[in-house]
């Protein structure tokens, strides 16, 4: 026999042709409509299904039976690209929002999974506020008072004695051979304004604490030529010109180096040769004195030289003074370190500081490690170095080039590494690591160029909320992965479940795209702004080659598609006995609707208790599962939309019926993880307390 007119050839534009299938209900009035959507026709009686000429096998061909137009639409998620790209533009758009601007998507990823932060020390974990503590000037030790940028403060010795020429002279190159300049006065109540480095500001202070007047000693010694601070030097001169004809040198910078360039030392005694050993000896004592304090050390020196200036007037110079800087931690670098231990990522500091102070500093920040120098890794074979480098805490005393042994090293042991850099030969470190960190308040534009992300604040603890953030944006992508998955999966097992049946199909194509994005998409969107898990940095760092979709997480998406399979085709073949076709394929329809609103709190609950508080707190989410109620309500009720998707009206006790088989995906959940041990499995770390400062800023 030949389908109806309205399914006959001349209908049919391909070469598939309809053929009747055997049923015992009166013809299809909209066989065309059957044929569009592949399934059978709801109209309450005959049905159709198609077949193309290469499918010429018994009518009892599970594909052929469901329809092949549905399957497809079922083995789709068509909304997971958009949310993939709303999850991480949204992720990325918060972390913007508290000060670490991402410049690249995969960066969001590499962040999650991070094993290591390299960091520098001033600026980041310090507050980069300098204020002078201590200085050593002509063999004795003066204690310096006054806080801030402000130059109400004084010089104090116990030993008495001596004139002030020798501390002004002491103190003269941390005066002139610098860049920064005061703008609060020049007095007590003058305020903390300065222009330029922090450092040389505090210096400018200590200067004016032993009555120096830079700005006014800048213009009896106009300056003749420079050679800036550079990272491999660690050192500044200024060369300035003498009533006389001579040169007068001024230098500044690390005591180590500067040791090496001078001659002579500034005693109680006046200038003696630095020859003797033990006067050197002396000098060192001193500098570690200082930076067992935790105190940043500098030394001055100067030399006169004849004729012009040249870079050899540096070879002869005269130590005169040694100043000990304290540069306090930032109030939550602390607690960012314990997030940062309980979350297992290692902290390593990295600064061009000498070895003590870093080492002080580290330990009040409770950086857990061994000490090395730049001088040491320039010795220490690559091998050697990725050995070691795990058990190393603080870098001191290094150049960018270290900076890159030291990425390469941690790479070379499988971490995903995170390094700071904020100047210009930092480039190279910053591009080497897994995620490069640019300062955006002391940063280079080079530096940001070459970083994948870019911190406002230059706060380390903004670095450890990145770090919580990308392992939140992974953990969502997770989320509706799952969750859609899911939804596909059991579209899929409800059409070949039913056709093994002997049952209609429960779900057209025009209702499995409704599924799909009208019902699936605002649920799985709500599922991209969830907010982290109050222990999402108690978990280690995950493995970045982790799956996405592990063994464990692909058996939990076939376990919620086969029960709403199981569920949808069971509630169709029992509907059937006791209402007529139409109504048992609308309850075959709402109850996989249905079923999604509670899979979306077993895919939110991928790791952890499955009903907790935590369900509560995603108020997106319960928006978009009441507005997908309310719309399928519509789909229901609504006669424009049944006759779109084919539906008739429930009554309430048809309704609970639905509601009572979609929640057996949840139920079936909870009595898994109650058979397992009560958990989904997952990476655990320490319990212990979280510092809430810092979490409390990037949650919600």
């Amino acid at each position: 026999s030949s389908p109806p007119s309205a399914c006959g050839p001349s209908s049919v534009p391909s070469p598939t042709r309809c053929v009747p299938a055997p049923s015992r209900r009166a013809p299809c009035r909209s066989s065309w409509t059957a044929w569009a959507a592949g399934s059978r026709c709801s109209a309450g009686s005959r049905s159709w299904r198609t077949r193309s000429p290469g499918c010429s096998a018994a009518r009892g061909c599970p594909i052929s039976r469901c329809g092949q137009w549905p399957l497809a639409v079922a083995a789709i998620p068509e909304g997971l690209p958009a949310v993939l790209a709303l999850t991480l533009a949204l992720g990325v758009h918060r972390m913007a929002r508290r000060g670490a601007v991402v410049k690249r998507l995969a960066a969001v990823e590499a962040l999650g999974s991070a094993t290591v932060v390299c960091s520098d020390k001033t600026g980041t974990l310090t507050l980069n506020q300098m204020t002078a503590r201590a200085v050593w000037a002509g063999g004795r030790l003066y204690d310096v008072t006054g806080e801030g940028y402000a130059t109400g403060g004084t010089l104090r010795t116990r030993v008495t004695g001596g004139g002030d020429s020798d501390l002004r002279r002491a103190l003269l190159p941390f005066a002139v051979c610098n860049d920064a300049h005061l703008t609060g006065g020049g007095d007590e109540a003058g305020g903390d304004g300065f222009v330029g480095d922090p450092t040389e500001a505090a210096l400018v202070v200590l200067a004016a604490k032993g009555g120096l007047d830079a700005d006014r000693l800048r213009t009896e010694l106009p300056r003749t030529g420079e050679l800036p601070f550079d990272a491999a030097t660690k050192y500044m001169a200024t060369f300035h010109a003498e009533p006389d004809g001579r040169t007068r040198v001024l230098v500044k910078g690390a005591v180590d180096v500067l040791l090496d360039l001078c001659r002579a030392v500034l005693t109680e005694d006046g200038e003696r040769p630095l020859d003797d050993e033990r006067r050197r000896a002396e000098v060192l004592a001193v500098t570690e004195r200082l930076s067992e304090a935790g105190l940043r050390v500098l030394g001055a020196a100067e030399a006169l030289v004849d004729g012009p200036p040249s870079a050899n007037a540096l070879s002869g110079l005269t130590l005169l003074s040694i100043a000990g800087l304290a540069d306090p931690p930032r109030p939550q670098a602390g607690e960012a370190m314990a997030l940062c231990r309980t979350a297992g990522v290692s902290v390593k500091m990295i600064t061009g500081d000498h070895a003590g102070t870093a080492a002080a500093v580290a330990c009040e920040l409770g950086i857990q490690g061994g000490v090395v120098t730049g001088a040491e890794l320039d010795g220490m074979p690559e091998e050697e170095l990725a050995e070691r480098v795990d058990g190393i805490g603080v870098f001191a005393r290094v150049a960018p080039e270290h900076k890159v042994a030291i990425v390469r090293a941690l790479s070379s042991r499988g971490h995903v590494v995170a390094m700071t850099g904020d100047g210009v030969n930092d480039a190279a470190a910053l591009r080497a690591a897994h995620i490069g960190v640019a300062m955006g308040v002391t940063g280079t534009d080079v530096a940001k160029e070459a970083a994948d992300m870019v911190l406002t604040d230059d706060d380390f603890s903004t670095i450890v909320r990145a770090v919580r953030e990308g392992r939140a944006i992974y953990g969502n992508i997770v989320k509706f992965v799952r969750f859609q998955l899911a939804t596909n999966i059991g579209a899929i097992l409800t059409l070949l479940g039913s056709a093994l049946a002997g049952l209609p199909a429960p779900l057209t194509a025009a209702q499995l795209l409704w599924v799909n994005i009208i019902m699936d998409g605002p649920p799985a969107m709500a599922l991209a702004v969830d907010p982290a898990r109050d222990d999402v940095m108690r978990q280690p760092p995950r493995d970045p080659g982790e799956r996405i979709l592990d063994a464990r997480r692909l058996f939990a998406i076939g376990r919620a598609g086969a029960v709403m399979a199981l569920g949808t085709v069971v509630l169709l073949a029992v509907a059937r006995s006791h209402a007529d076709t139409r109504t048992a394929a609308t309850m075959a329809f709402t109850t996989f609707v249905l079923f999604q609103l509670f899979n979306a709190l077993n895919a939110r609950a991928d790791e952890g208790p499955l009903l907790s508080r935590y369900q509560l707190r995603n108020r997106t989410l319960w928006l978009c599962l009441t507005g997908v109620l309310a719309v399928q309500v519509a789909a229901v009720h609504l006669p424009q939309a049944q006759n779109v998707f084919g539906t008739v009206p429930l009554d309430a006790a048809q309704w609970a019926v639905c509601l009572g088989t979609a929640s057996t995906v949840l139920l079936a959940e909870l009595f898994w993880r109650a058979a397992v041990g009560g958990r989904t499995g997952g990476r655990r770390a320490g319990r212990g307390r979280l510092p809430r400062r810092v979490v409390s800023g990037w949650s919600g």
